[in-house]
Formats: structure tokens, sequence, C-alpha cells
């Protein structure tokens, strides 16, 4: 009897989880689409000296701030070189040092930095960055960078190419490059209210999370500003503990909703389809290609088109030639389109020109975004 039990116990277990996640299909967290407005990163900038160059740094006659940056760094440790007008080195370059410094980073703790040379060094291989003060944009020092330079590597695979270094070594990485001296400080104990800003701004994913927030904490404490930003106020009995607030309500789920979108890559020819995306009944041709999709009425477009587009419809309804025809039925998905398409042997770049055409002609029911 109690092995039945187990037994049943376990299969109600399992439908519980399939319900689940069916349940959940869809759905994700307030935290993965959306953050706390006044807590973000900080672009950090500075100006340095990368010295151990092995003769594939700047030229000091042509580069005049790298000259001054390396008098200006050797007065600081008490070499006058100010009557010295015959500096030659070309083991060193002036570069640019790129930061983001964390939300809550705190002092001693260490950020990636990027190097990228200024002046006309060929490479920065085997160099170190000398101690380099890094700014915020209200002037002030926050992190000071120091290391070695790493240059990414980067070797083409395919056979034919010859083997070669095809990385960029005019610009590296130090990584825990930096130390951080100052804190941004954020305070969470004086909010008496707190807004969340959508990383994609969607009227109706604003609406979805304020009401997951409501149905979380009683007494409607939050509110859809703009299709970006929900407000939430901070009941009163939870302004002790708002660390932990926040953390329950950043794991609520939500089911997020986008706009039908294509993003086009033409230079790589990639094309990226969102699930909302629908065609409308449309008849393409693409050479000796034909696709129809769903049925069009010719009767009742043939009095108001044009005598060329009323010859291609009479291909499509008469002919049908060509060296492969597929058809689809009304309703369809674009992507099963595009699947049909690969598997009819169209390139990349034939079916981009296929969803600029549909687009033009009202069949495509979505945004184009061109990359």
């Amino acid at each position: 009897m109690r092995q039945i039990f187990r037994s049943l116990s376990k299969v109600l277990s399992s439908i519980a989880m399939i319900l689940i996640s069916f349940t959940a299909y869809g759905e994700t967290r307030i935290k993965d689409i959306a953050a706390i407005e006044g807590v973000r990163e900080n672009l950090l900038v500075g100006y340095g000296l990368v010295a151990g160059l092995n003769g594939s740094g700047d030229n000091l006659n042509n580069a005049i701030f790298t000259k001054q940056g390396l008098t200006d760094f050797l007065e600081r440790l008490g070499i006058n070189t100010q009557g010295d007008t015959n500096i030659k080195t070309k083991n060193i370059a002036a570069v640019t040092v790129t930061a983001n410094l964390p939300p809550f980073s705190r002092q001693g703790s260490r950020i990636d930095i990027k190097v990228s040379t200024l002046g006309d060094a060929k490479s920065l291989k085997g160099g170190t960055l000398l101690a380099t003060p890094l700014l915020g944009a209200d002037g002030n020092v926050y992190a000071v960078a120091q290391g070695s330079v790493t240059i990414p590597e980067f070797t083409p695979a395919a056979a034919e190419v010859k083997t070669r270094n095809m990385s960029v070594e005019t610009t590296g990485y130090i990584q825990s490059g930096a130390i951080v001296e100052n804190e941004i400080d954020f305070q969470f104990s004086s909010l008496t209210h707190i807004k969340f800003s959508l990383y994609s701004p969607d009227f109706s994913t604003a609406i979805s999370v304020a009401e997951a927030i409501n149905n979380y904490i009683p007494g409607n404490t939050a509110v859809a500003l703009d299709a970006a930003t929900i407000q939430v106020t901070v009941p009163s009995y939870r302004k002790d503990d708002m660390i932990e607030f926040i953390a329950e309500v950043e794991k609520l789920n939500v089911k997020p909703d986008y706009k039908a979108k294509i993003v086009i890559n033409e230079a790589t020819g990639t094309v990226v389809i969102g699930d909302k995306v629908h065609i409308r009944p449309v008849a393409i041709a693409q050479g000796n290609l034909v696709v129809n999709i769903g049925q069009l009425d010719y009767d009742k477009l043939s009095p108001t088109m044009p005598e060329a587009k009323q010859d291609l419809v009479n291909k499509f309804v008469n002919d049908k030639r060509g060296r492969a025809v597929h058809e689809l039925s009304e309703g369809a998905t674009l992507s099963e389109l595009v699947s049909g398409l690969n598997k009819l042997g169209v390139w990349p770049r034939d079916i981009i020109s296929i969803l600029h055409n549909m687009k033009s002609v009202g069949a495509l029911d979505a945004v184009i975004e061109i990359r």
C-alpha cells in the first residue's frame, strides 16, 4: 500500500511540474527586463602612458602630447627634463584608458580596463600601463589603473588563409587592472518610491509589471507612469528591510509583450525574426522561384493593379513556372516562410530582399530594423 502511495505521489509531482512549466512558459523575472532607476554603471576615462614597447611606440616628433606626457611623468619622479628637447624613444605610447564602474563598487575592489593608442604607435604588445587616474563625468578620480597590457590573439581557422596574427595590436585590455579609490554612494533607506525602467519600453509590458507587483503587495503600490517606467511606493512596514523588499520584487515573474520586429544585418546577411511576426496572404517571385502564401483574391486586385503587377499575378495564377514552387497556408508565420525558402535553396541576401519587398506591399506586419 505504501508503495502505491509513493508511486501516486511521484505521478502527481510530475504532473505538477509539467503544469508549472507550461504556466511559466514565456514568463521572465522583472530583474531581467528592468533596472532600478539610479542603479547603473558609470563611465570612467583617463589619459596615460604605456612603457616597455619594443620599438613600436609613438614617434615623439609626431606625437607632441606623448612627449609632454613623458616629461610630466619624469618631473613627478624628480627628473628634470624641461631643458632637454632631444628626447628620443620609441618604447612609449600615449593611450586612453576606459572602464565601467559597476554600481555599489567599494574601495579596493578591482575593475577591468581597456587601453587604446592615441598617437602613431604600431603595437601595445608587451607594454605596461603606468599609473593612470580614471575620471568620472564630474571630473573626480574614482579609480587608478596600472598593469601589463594584454592583446587578444586571433588566428583565422580557414585552411586556405595563411596563419598570422589578425588581432588589432593598437588596442588591449587589462583584466582587473584598476583599483576603485572613491565610491559612488546610493542610499536605499531614504527612498519612499522605487522606479523600475524597462530595457525595452512597451506599454503592455509596463502594465504587466505593475499588475505583478500589485498582486504581490496589497494596496496598488505600483503604477505604470509610461511605457518604460513603473513606480513602486514602498510600504511603511518594509522600509526597515528595503534590500529584501527589492529582491522579492525583482524575482516576480511577468510575461513581456514586445513589438513584432525583424533585425537585418545586410553586411553579414544575418536575419533575426521575432516570434510575433506574421505575414498576410502574398505571392512571391524571385528568379525562377514561386511562393504562394494563403489565397489572394486576384479578381479584386486586377482592376486596380498596374499592368506590370497584373502580369505578375497572371504568372502566379496561370503559369506557376519555375524550378521550385512552395505553398504555405494562410496565417503562416515568417519563420515558416524563411524555413521554406531555405529548403528551396534561396540565399540569405535574397531572403533580405524578399522581406523588404513584402514590407513595401503591406504583407508583412512588423518593424524592420537595419544594422
